[in-house]
């Protein structure tokens, strides 16, 4: 049997089946191959949440669904390690990556088995759409009624975190002639939702969290999708860089000397702490490669902004017209429940991140349909099985990893293993709610940062110095405690921070074991399971960077403004820029990152961040209170720093950085190192 690159999870005592070449264990009462009828066999259990959740009714007969059937890949272990084989350094194959059309001959669905599926959906009545070239999905649609008699189903309504929606209560099952060709269905349970994982750190203007309103997946038309969100601006005073402006007048409770936030740090400012400056002296900025940015919908503005933001910020960097392409479905669904122009922001952050690390790289925006997660998968498809990008940034998740459908897990392992195997690098933001205890009570990895086939991207909080220089980098864990009268009284409540932890769904990766400590991966459980994240980059929204969007001003108008803003949605896009910059440098893709990462743990390629679980510096933050301007007053608080929970930054690897965050050139050199065959082991220090 080949090796596998891990094993998939759940805490369930249950039947497994083979599934992308892994053991993946169904929801107890579920079977993969058997049903109250022999003829049929189950796809789906019914989600384990629906019986400790009230049901607000029945779905109605005439609703519409959105559905689609997940196809199984042919020779899963194969698959798997080629997948490893091409992308652990320690391979002879490392780097002999598959193009989309090989991959699909060895791997995907044949078309028999896809007409199987689509003449079987027909016949219930469903209307088939899209069939990727992959064979990765069938999408169909129809009503209630039609889905529950087909799949021999009962379909009700909930609410689940404030939002409302449906899920079936009984297992769903199909004829036993479609047994291991359908590995389930998506949209019978649409309580899978994305969020987007930025922060302004105000609470004036959260992340995007879905509305409790009734499901409306009506189609909208890209130019009928809702205007841009109110605006939201920074007040003063600020530093130019970190610690520029000391905040005298207050009683100073930490051991570093209180300064006001920094302003927002400036596209050269985050280059010079990453040292790509460097490379960029030698003509290396990312020419040549591209990368794909995945959120939600589409801003309306977004080239207009970009290139309004790099010439009033980046002058030196134009972005040009024809470095901007986009991947856009003909309609969009879901807007009001996903708040669909609170993506606007997150889409122009991801995009002016990128080009900031990477200035001469080419740009694909690629679109959801909505932040269901089917949708966003379903994106992220699209750009592997075109092989349309060297680099894949998702700035989005789940909080936490309960609940997520088993047949997601399955879909998305799939998209990930081909992208391996293509050589396709796919980041994703580890979270912005550190441990997630303060967030949904509990300890858990965000998914889908937790799938072993990504690189979760923690969170820092980044200090960069008057020539653009890395000062230091703290694992991001922020604290909040408002002034009263002239200090500032501690403890600070904990407001936000990088996403990590450990993951109850997936099993210790090959890259992690021997790297990642035992009270870390083991941390409730008896084996060891992946440890998220993987590496970290600037993601505090104190120490955030400064982006441009068009947004709605109070008078109704909708006009270009600036702010500063930060979240793990800062940290991917950043880390995906200097991934191209990398591969353009070394004339290689790095492909599927976290072997290679693993591979360099402990060299000059990482800044080890170690501080522990002390708190002993922070920023003054000023705000107006309606966050548009100070006609309603200010507000001052303390943002600390380092207030990080049960996860913390150690020596070694760590549950809020991972390996750490890259060290400029050294992280450059070390990566020629392991791609130059007289090199046999990393750079120590």
């Amino acid at each position: 049997m080949p090796p596998h690159l891990h094993r998939l999870r759940t805490g369930f005592v249950a039947t497994t089946v083979a599934a992308v070449g892994m053991a993946v264990a169904l929801p107890a009462g579920a079977s993969a191959a058997t049903s109250s009828s022999s003829a049929r066999v189950q796809v789906n259990a019914a989600p384990s949440w629906t019986a400790k959740t009230a049901s607000t009714g029945a779905v109605a007969a005439s609703a519409t669904l959105q559905l689609s059937a997940v196809l199984q890949l042919r020779n899963t272990a194969a698959a798997t390690a080629l997948a490893r084989a091409v992308s652990d350094p320690k391979s002879k194959t490392y780097g002999h990556y598959w193009t989309p059309a090989a991959w699909r001959a060895a791997f995907a669905p044949t078309s028999a088995q896809i007409t199987s599926v689509t003449s079987w959906l027909t016949k219930q009545g469903f209307i088939v759409g899209t069939v990727p070239a992959n064979g990765r999905y069938v999408s169909f649609s129809g009503t209630a009624a039609q889905a529950e008699a087909a799949f021999g189903t009962s379909l009700s309504g909930f609410v689940k975190a404030g939002a409302s929606v449906i899920a079936n209560t009984k297992p769903a099952t199909v004829p036993k002639a479609l047994a291991g060709v359908v590995a389930g269905i998506t949209g019978l349970d649409t309580s899978a939702r994305s969020v987007s994982d930025r922060t302004t750190g105000d609470a004036a203007k959260p992340t995007v969290k879905a509305a409790a309103v009734a499901p409306s997946p009506a189609a909208v038309p890209a130019d009928q999708l809702p205007p841009p969100e109110p605006v939201f601006r920074n007040s003063g005073p600020c530093s130019k860089y970190y610690g520029s402006k000391p905040a005298t007048g207050f009683v100073d409770p930490l051991k570093d000397k209180l300064a006001y936030v920094p302003c927002g740090y400036k596209p050269s400012q985050l280059r010079g702490a990453y040292q790509l400056d460097q490379t960029q002296a030698i003509g290396a900025d990312g020419r040549g490669v591209v990368v794909a940015v995945v959120d939600a919908y589409a801003s309306p503005n977004i080239l207009s902004d970009a290139q309004h933001y790099s010439a009033v910020n980046d002058p030196q960097h134009p972005f040009r017209s024809y470095q901007l392409d986009q991947n856009l479905p003909l309609t969009f669904t879901h807007t009001d429940e996903c708040g669909a122009n609170g993506w606007y922001g997150e889409e122009t952050l991801d995009v002016e991140a990128v080009h900031a690390m990477a200035p001469g790289a080419n740009i694909l925006y690629v679109g959801g349909a909505s932040c269901y997660d089917s949708d966003l998968s379903a994106a992220v498809n699209t750009v592997v099985d075109n092989g349309l990008a060297n680099v894949i940034t998702n700035s989005y998740g789940d909080a936490g990893e309960d609940g997520i459908p088993v047949v997601e897990l399955i879909e998305n392992e799939q998209t990930n293993l081909q992208a391996a195997a293509e050589g396709i690098s796919i980041l994703f933001s580890s979270g912005d709610n550190g441990d997630e205890i303060a967030d949904i009570g509990t300890r858990e990895a965000d998914y889908q940062a937790s799938d072993p086939l990504v690189t979760a991207v923690g969170g820092t909080t980044l200090a960069v110095g008057a020539t653009n220089n890395w000062q230091r980098e703290i694992g991001w864990g922020t604290g909040v405690a408002p002034l009263v009268g002239n200090t500032f009284p501690l403890p600070a409540v904990y407001q936000a921070g990088g996403g990590g932890g450990q993951s109850h769904l997936f099993d210790q990766p090959f890259y992690q074991q021997g790297v990642v400590p035992k009270k870390i991966s083991e941390y409730d459980t008896t084996t060891p399971t992946r440890a998220v994240p993987d590496v970290a980059m600037d993601a505090d929204a104190q120490t955030g960077m400064l982006v441009g969007e068009s947004q709605m001003f109070p008078d109704g108008s909708v006009q270009y403004s600036e702010y500063r803003i930060g979240g793990t949605s800062l940290a991917s896009p950043l880390m995906a820029g200097l991934t191209a910059v990398y591969d353009q440098y070394l004339h290689f893709s790095l492909g599927f990152l976290n072997p290679v990462l693993y591979y360099l743990n402990g060299s000059v390629a990482f800044h080890d961040i170690k501080d522990g679980t002390a708190i002993t510096a922070g920023v003054v933050r000023v705000n107006y209170a309606n966050s548009f301007d100070a006609s309603e007053g200010l507000t001052t608080s303390l943002r600390t720093f380092n207030q990080t929970g049960t996860i913390y930054t150690r020596k070694g690897y760590d549950d809020v950085t991972g390996v750490g965050t890259p060290n400029g050139v050294n992280f450059l050199l070390s990566l020629a190192s392991v791609l130059s065959p007289a090199k046999a082991h990393a750079p120590t220090k």
